[in-house]
């Protein structure tokens, strides 16, 4: 079974471009097996949720920044606001070892668990702030090359609640499913907000569609 879902993991991320070495790849299977054991007492994923499903929609989805942030010299500083489970941040964290990821989650059951998974993957570059991010909004300003989320998927809600950290060299990852929700975004109060980049994308195995934004502040 573990062979099996170390080869769905390396087959689909292959399909979106990403070559995941075995060391990565098993490293990701243990994070999923802690998922599994620990859901069935926290609520970190929806239940009875099927395996392909989760390597897909979690782990994979999640992957699929990556090669934004190893684009990044000096080193990526991620900052992932509500990560719940560690999606996308811890993930990322998992497979690019030369980046600072800070997961932001109030949730204290979930801040157990992804402590729990830091620790038992020895992850070294990985922070959890268990408080909400407006508590950091003044100290954090400028501290983040890149910043994400894929608990707030609404531009209009996301970008306000960013700004106060961000400068113009901050680049904003937005984790969507269509172009569609992108409309405006230069009209938002928080803004000016400009769109740099977009690359749209499908998930390997469902084909489901997604388009990641990243945005500056001008």
């Amino acid at each position: 079974m573990e062979t099996e879902r170390l080869r769905l993991l390396t087959q689909g991320a292959a399909q979106l471009g990403i070559v995941l070495n075995r060391k990565d790849g098993e490293r990701l299977l243990i994070y999923f097996a802690e998922l599994a054991k620990w859901s069935q007492r926290v609520n970190l994923i929806a239940r009875d949720t099927p395996e392909l499903q989760i390597l897909e929609n979690h782990f994979l989805d999640s992957l699929t920044l990556l090669p934004l942030l190893r684009e990044q010299e000096p080193p990526a500083r991620l900052l992932d606001v509500g990560t719940g489970a560690g999606f996308p941040g811890l993930v990322l964290a998992c497979v690019l070892p030369e980046a600072q990821c800070t997961l932001v989650e109030p949730r204290q059951k979930r801040v157990s668990f992804l402590r729990h998974l830091i620790r038992t993957l020895g992850l070294t570059n990985t922070s959890v702030v268990a408080e909400r991010i407006e508590a950091h909004a003044a100290a954090w300003r400028g501290r983040f090359t890149h910043i994400t989320s894929r608990a707030v998927a609404e531009p209009s809600l996301f970008l306000p609640l960013v700004r106060p950290l961000v400068t113009p060299e901050t680049r904003v990852i937005l984790m969507l499913a269509r172009e569609e929700a992108l409309a405006r975004i230069e009209q938002l109060p928080s803004g000016p907000w400009q769109c740099c980049e977009t690359r749209s994308l499908r998930l390997p195995f469902s084909g489901a569609p997604r388009l990641l934004a990243v945005v500056r502040a001008c």
